[in-house]
């Protein structure tokens, strides 16, 4: 479907459409909700191809509950990859939380900076690039879709009677 100027919408994928990709999404999901559990699951969209394209495939981007996402498309090669997949979700998921809300995602909860995506015996990986001091190394905080055993959501604090 298109909107009033011809440019089409974006769909929601369908589970199992793209199975590779939805499990590596299950993953990122987990490591947002242990570090931003108010944001809610991030989901796949796809638009059609563009036009003067003369692959037909459409483009799938990791976008926010709300359907706003930012970044370039996953790579389709990363489909038959589950490493190359699961570093291509949680590198557009890490854009989309960073544009769209201007929220740094993950941080580091030892030195307080960002965190990137890199590659660690063929799995990606959370690497922080240390803290100011030289005895605050660079170093891999988590391997991504385990942040949650490093970070528990804090409990709400009982009302006091």
């Amino acid at each position: 479907m298109d909107d009033p100027y011809g440019i089409p919408r974006p769909r929601e994928v369908r589970p199992g459409e793209y199975p590779v990709w939805d499990e590596a999404l299950a993953l990122v999901n987990r490591d947002l909700a242990a570090l931003l559990p108010e944001r809610g699951p991030l989901r796949l969209l796809a638009l059609p191809p563009w036009e003067q394209e003369e692959s037909a495939r459409e483009h799938v981007y990791v976008a926010l509950p709300d359907g706003r996402w930012h970044g370039s498309d996953l790579w389709h090669g990363s489909q038959t990859d589950p490493p190359a997949a699961l570093g291509a979700v949680a590198e557009a998921a890490q854009d989309t939380v960073m544009e769209c809300l201007w929220q740094v995602w993950p941080v580091c909860a030892e030195h307080g900076v960002g965190m990137h995506v890199r590659e660690e015996e063929d799995r990606p990986v959370w690497w922080c690039s240390g803290g100011r001091r030289p005895g605050d190394p660079a170093h891999t905080r988590a391997a991504v879709g385990a942040l949650d055993a490093l970070h528990r959501p804090r409990r709400a604090r009982r009302e006091r009677r």
